[in-house]
Parts: structure tokens; C-alpha cells; sequence
């Protein structure tokens, strides 16, 4: 994948942005629930609630679907559930239906970075064929990302900082050189243990939430979010001339 190259990255404290996907460039996850809920009902004959599946969150499909019904002591095939969930999910999203939306400035933010010459990445816990729905229905290819990785191409997920390791590893970057932005808890951890810093968007989770995790900074989303090259040191807890943007 390539990248546009700018002498303003050798300006910037940072030198990547690492980005998960729900709840950060799409808001997906009342839509990937709803898929959720209709498979378990549709091939399974059980009723789940939306909130069954908060604790799971940013944990890849297979603890979001798994974890559920470990909950209901049901045992599934979780491949082909997986796959059965993806194909509703599919449908749905093509649907443009309620549960599914760009986060705003997601596309515009990732845009941004790359004009000014840092590297990006995706990188979801999420599977492949999902990803790939969501860049389609916000409008993005995977070529606008330097490197792309999804669930299938880690061992560990997150809150183990695997994925965001990887990524830097990929980009040829320090994990300190990088900024992760991340909606979930899980995934704040995995990046802070990663060695980056994170941008929380409050978009899943409270801001206290994803302090107590470790973000350094913290936006209701993308669009109201500062661009990596303003961030240059961590504000302080409180301070609401950074803390809460």
C-alpha cells in the first residue's frame, strides 16, 4: 500500500496513527449486535440482548459472539455462526439502515494524516470480511491505509497490544512514536501496553473509562478530535483545556 510522502511528518512528535475501526471511523455496533441477536435467534432458537454483548466489546467476533453464548451456556460452532452473523450484517449494512453510521470526521481525519505525510494503519480485531464491509460503506479503500490488519492476523487480541505491536512493526515505526485511536477499553489497554499513546474517542465508553485504561487525550469523536501533529504532550487529567476535547 503506499503513502504520500510530506516533509511535514519531520514536524510532528508522532510518526504513525494506528486505527481501530468500530466506534472510531464507523458505529457499527448496534448493527453488528442486531446481526448478532437475529443469528442466535435464527439458528439457534435464543433470544439475546443488546446489552449481552457491551462486555465483549473490541475483543474481535469471535469473544463478541462466543462470550455471549458462554453467558447463555450455549455451545456453538463459532465459524459458522460467525459466518451466518456476517451475512446479516452484510445485508444490513448495504441496507444503509438504522444501527449503522460514519463516525463524523473519521474520513476526512485519515485523510488528513496521510496528506501530511505520517503512516497509518487499520488495525481491528474485527475479521476481514467485516472490515472490508465497513471501509465499503464509509467510502474508504484499504490503499488508504499504509498497512491493514484484522483478526485473523494475530494470535493474541486485544487488550493484548499484539495488534498495535504489529502495526508499528509494519510501518517501520516506534509503538512510541505512535498514536492508537481507540473507542474501547480493551483496546485502549492493548495500545497503552503497546508503548503508544491514545487518543479515546467517547464514543462506546465514558471518558473516565478510558482514562482509568490510560488515553492521554480524549474527543467525542474524529471530527472534534485535535490532529496528531497538535498533540505534543499529554494533558493533564482535568484540565479542560485538553482533557476533554
Amino acid at each position: 500500500m503506499k503513502s504520500n510522502s510530506s516533509s511535514h511528518a519531520g514536524r510532528s512528535a508522532f510518526r504513525a496513527v494506528l486505527f481501530d475501526m468500530d466506534g472510531v471511523l464507523v458505529d457499527s455496533e448496534r448493527l453488528i449486535a442486531e446481526a448478532a441477536r437475529r443469528m442466535f435467534a435464527e439458528r439457534y432458537g435464543l433470544e439475546v440482548q443488546y446489552e449481552d454483548f457491551t462486555p465483549f466489546v473490541g475483543a474481535g467476533e469471535n469473544r463478541y459472539i462466543g462470550g455471549v453464548a458462554e453467558r447463555y451456556g450455549l455451545s456453538i460452532d463459532i465459524v459458522s455462526a460467525k459466518a451466518w452473523t456476517y451475512e446479516i450484517y452484510g445485508q444490513l449494512a448495504r441496507q444503509h439502515g438504522a444501527g449503522m453510521r460514519a463516525m463524523p470526521g473519521a474520513v476526512d481525519y485519515v485523510r488528513a494524516c496521510r496528506a501530511y505525510g505520517l503512516k497509518t494503519a487499520l488495525a481491528s480485531a474485527a475479521d476481514r470480511v467485516k472490515v472490508l464491509i465497513n471501509l465499503d460503506y464509509l467510502g474508504l479503500t484499504p490503499d488508504e491505509f499504509d498497512t491493514m490488519l484484522t483478526g485473523g492476523d494475530v494470535t493474541h487480541k486485544k487488550p493484548h497490544p499484539e495488534i498495535y505491536l504489529s502495526a508499528a512493526e509494519r510501518l517501520g515505526a516506534a509503538p512510541s512514536a505512535c498514536i492508537v485511536v481507540e473507542d474501547a477499553v480493551n483496546g485502549t489497554i492493548a495500545g497503552v501496553r503497546a508503548g503508544a499513546r491514545v487518543l479515546g474517542i467517547t464514543s462506546s465508553f465514558p471518558e473516565g473509562a478510558l482514562r482509568k485504561a490510560g488515553a492521554s487525550w480524549t474527543a467525542p469523536d474524529l471530527a472534534r478530535a485535535p490532529l496528531p501533529w497538535k498533540l505534543t504532550a499529554v494533558p493533564v487529567v482535568g484540565d479542560p483545556s485538553g482533557g476533554g476535547l
